[in-house]
């Protein structure tokens, strides 16, 4: 399917909230080697090129064995600062206004890196981008499913002097063999403490883990959840309980959840009216940041522009942010699919 020239403007000029972004998933190859020969770090790759021609996944697992080697290199708060900037700079290109962006400490604790040296680096360039780019953010603490619940009470504790830093908690990595309620108490405490709750659920794991994230969880938001369109009645409940599905399509194909995007559920999951919006997971490597993604989605699916105005909105209404910027940002998600296009933009 081609995707018409006037949508695709659209779709990518339409302000945008980003709701499913690792941000340790934007290391780009360049700076994983421009860090790791400043930081001294022996990388498994003699070059760029060698490790984009890794970038062939096969599943979850052999994906993130690669993104634990691309992590390595991030040691000082000005790494990630760096890495952070960087992204903002892309999501801004793609008219990206508000981010709630995850991301992995005990990816970096577990290799000695304190936690508030990721912290601190990260969240001093989403600061300088609110003033230079007018960039909206939100942080998201995860933790990594493969490791104890245990280790994910002490990284919570650990951060919490940082509490004023980061909105939510979610959960990442091996969905395959670490079901949801292994993190149930965690998450009863995080609740406790008043942040908000996501959690991968149902991208390589069944939709029962969608219904489990929910339901033992408690979580508001699912991310990836593709998985439950194999149970109509789950699709059902989403679609009435408003609960938002944070696709990516692109990882989706990467990682050969849905190695033909044109067999997504994303199309289906929206049509039943499940609040399903876009995002690029670790763009890095799966192959493009929003704009991709959205095009991705449109050349494949036969989406509308009544979709592309639907999905706009739903990325800010699933959003966590206060009501009166909400508001504003759905304002301006109306404005402009209300609005003829300038004329500049329809050579774009």
């Amino acid at each position: 399917m081609t995707l018409d020239a006037a949508l695709a403007d659209r779709i990518r000029q339409t302000p945008k909230a980003e709701l499913h972004v690792h941000i340790e998933g934007t290391l780009e190859p360049e700076l994983i080697f421009r860090l790791a020969q400043h930081n001294k770090v022996k990388l498994p790759y003699a070059s760029v090129e060698a490790l984009r021609e890794a970038y062939a996944f096969t599943d979850l697992q052999s994906f993130l064995d690669i993104y634990y080697a691309g992590a390595s290199v991030l040691l000082t708060e000005d790494d990630f600062f760096d890495m952070t900037m960087a992204y903002v700079q892309r999501a801004v290109a793609d008219n990206v206004r508000h981010a709630e962006i995850f991301f992995d400490p005990q990816t970096h604790t577990e290799r000695g890196v304190p936690i508030h040296v990721v912290i601190d680096g990260i969240s001093d360039a989403l600061a300088q981008a609110r003033t230079q780019y007018d960039f909206s953010s939100s942080l998201i603490l995860c933790f990594l499913r493969h490791l104890s619940e245990e280790d994910a009470f002490a990284t919570l504790e650990a951060a919490l002097p940082y509490r004023d830093r980061f909105v939510g908690i979610g959960l990442d990595s091996s969905e395959q063999g670490n079901p949801p309620e292994k993190f149930a108490r965690v998450f009863a405490r995080a609740r406790e403490l008043g942040l908000h709750l996501v959690a991968h659920a149902g991208e390589e794991g069944p939709a029962q883990y969608v219904t489990d994230a929910l339901d033992i969880l408690k979580v508001e938001r699912i991310d990836h959840g593709v998985r439950a369109i194999d149970d109509p009645a789950l699709v059902e409940r989403l679609a009435r309980e408003r609960v938002a599905l944070t696709v990516c399509p692109l990882s989706n194909q990467k990682l050969k959840v849905y190695p033909d995007l044109r067999d997504h559920s994303l199309h289906r999951l929206l049509e039943a009216g499940v609040l399903v919006t876009l995002h690029s997971d670790d763009p890095a490597y799966f192959g493009g940041y929003m704009n991709a993604n959205w095009e991705a989605a449109f050349e494949a699916l036969p989406l509308t522009a009544a979709d592309g105005h639907k999905l706009a909105r739903n990325s800010f209404e699933a959003s966590f942010l206060p009501a009166s910027q909400k508001t504003a940002f759905l304002a301006e998600v109306d404005h402009f699919w209300q609005s003829p296009l300038p004329a500049a933009a329809s050579t774009a």
